[in-house]
């Protein structure tokens, strides 16, 4: 690949980097409750779980979910039970974030950790996002120039 290949490439990971959804709330969230090391743990642990994708995607994961759509329908349905379960946890949760501040109660960083790593694991736009990146600009026998 080009150089001029690898700067688009770049370009449109940042985009998509910079574009909001569930990963933005969920690092906002530890960030605001907790403070800025448990924001910075979220994120790369988001970060951790995006570049497994990237990974396996560069692998064959397109090849695999192209194969066998019951995967990729397994990695939707698990996806959207984590996001039901975090939808369901902040409509118990007493008060929400300003409580949290008020009170002085920190998450441990494990549970900021394990929400930015399951937050991008099991989010199935992640997936698509990469696998349509990804076939536009990695072919077979591609390599590094």
């Amino acid at each position: 690949m080009t150089l001029s290949i690898w700067f688009s490439l770049l370009m449109i990971c940042m985009l998509g980097a910079m574009s909001p959804g569930p990963s933005l709330a969920v690092v906002a969230k530890h960030s605001l409750a907790s403070g800025r090391l448990h924001g910075i743990v979220t994120s790369w642990a988001h970060a951790i779980g995006v570049g497994v994708y990237a990974l396996l995607t560069l692998l064959g994961l397109a090849v695999v979910l192209k194969q066998s759509p019951t995967v990729f329908t397994f990695i939707s349905y698990v996806g959207a039970a984590y996001l039901a379960y975090l939808g369901v946890n902040a409509l118990r949760s007493k008060g929400g974030v300003a409580a949290k501040l008020s009170a002085g109660k920190k998450a441990r960083l494990r549970e900021a950790a394990r929400d930015g790593l399951m937050i991008s694991l099991l989010n199935p736009k992640l997936a698509l996002f990469f696998l349509a990146l990804f076939s536009q600009f990695v072919a077979v026998g591609t390599e590094i120039t």
